[in-house]
């Protein structure tokens, strides 16, 4: 399963027979870690995604991300350099070699400009807002669905373009739910997978008899633009005091005003936070709506971040 791979001396490792040096630690999950490491043969740097894997289900889930990233050659998709399995006892870990993207995330981007009080312009939300969308239509394409797109798994290229990451939680787009058991089944995934301040409202009580589909991904996707508006994520604050965001996401929105944003942004945030997921519209109408609002082509590189 993999590649070869081997752990040699002075910190360095070989996947598919190129050498890589450990320079830093990037940061670390439940039950992942994240290695800045700089490619030997190429000089380039790279993120070295280790995820410790106790049982089978976890090399499989392990195995099943790296085929999900491999489905793609997109540009605003997150490509897999390299995928390997590496043994530690009777334990394994599975490794994802990520490009490096030194800007970081876009939560990084929203957080920077909240430090000194400023806010993303509409023209950058905007241009942000077409490659997410381009993203995520070249996902539902496939027949799937990312379920977790939020802030910090959106990074910022060179350029400022967007490119989606962790397809670990992505799963069919189109969930035919027939019982009350497969309802709770999913409802429990989602708990488990779907950031809950971007969670879908039928995420959080699946109906026995229904259609969950990709257009969970439009509810998150509304949840991003408005922390790109307004510096944090509609339901952030629900969560941080500890009110229930199942309860908070089953009343339609209410968009603060700002002069910042036109009446057109503020529509479209408004659409896409649309409670019955069946009045939400699907991607390809929101990009056709978004290449309508986009600044003309002169000013496109002051949309750029």
């Amino acid at each position: 399963m993999g590649h070869a791979l081997c752990v040699c001396s002075r910190g360095t490792v070989i996947i598919d027979n190129k050498r890589y040096l450990f320079i830093q630690k990037l940061g670390e999950g439940g039950f992942s870690y994240v290695d800045l490491v700089e490619g030997l043969h190429d000089g380039h740097f790279y993120a070295l995604k280790r995820i410790l894997c106790h049982e089978q289900q976890d090399r499989e889930e392990a195995q099943r991300e790296a085929d999900m990233h491999r489905l793609f050659n997109h540009p605003n998709i997150l490509r897999l350099v390299a995928y390997c399995l590496r043994e530690r006892g009777a334990k394994h870990e599975a490794w994802l070699l990520l490009p490096f993207f030194k800007r970081g995330t876009l939560w990084n981007e929203i957080e920077r400009l909240k430090d000194k009080g400023n806010f993303l312009t509409e023209d950058q939300i905007l241009w942000l807002l077409l490659g997410i969308c381009r993203g995520l239509e070249a996902i539902h394409a496939k027949g799937y669905a990312h379920r977790d797109l939020k802030p910090t798994n959106i990074l910022l290229g060179d350029e400022g373009q967007p490119v989606l990451m962790d397809l670990g939680s992505m799963n069919q787009a189109c969930i035919h739910v027939e019982g009350s058991r497969q309802a709770l089944t999913l409802q429990d995934w989602a708990a488990q997978r779907c950031t809950i301040s971007y969670r879908a409202p039928e995420l959080f009580s699946v109906p026995s008899h229904c259609v969950i589909d990709e257009r969970t991904d439009v509810w998150s996707l509304g949840c991003v633009l408005y922390a790109m508006m307004f510096g944090e994520g509609p339901y952030d604050m629900v969560f941080q005091k500890g009110d229930s965001v199942a309860l908070a996401v089953q009343n339609q929105l209410s968009i603060p005003q700002s002069p910042r944003h036109s009446s057109a942004l503020r529509q479209l945030l408004n659409s896409m936070m649309t409670v019955d997921p069946h009045q939400r519209p699907h991607i390809p109408l929101l990009l056709s709506q978004l290449e309508a609002l986009q600044p003309p082509a002169p000013g496109q590189h002051t949309t750029q971040i």
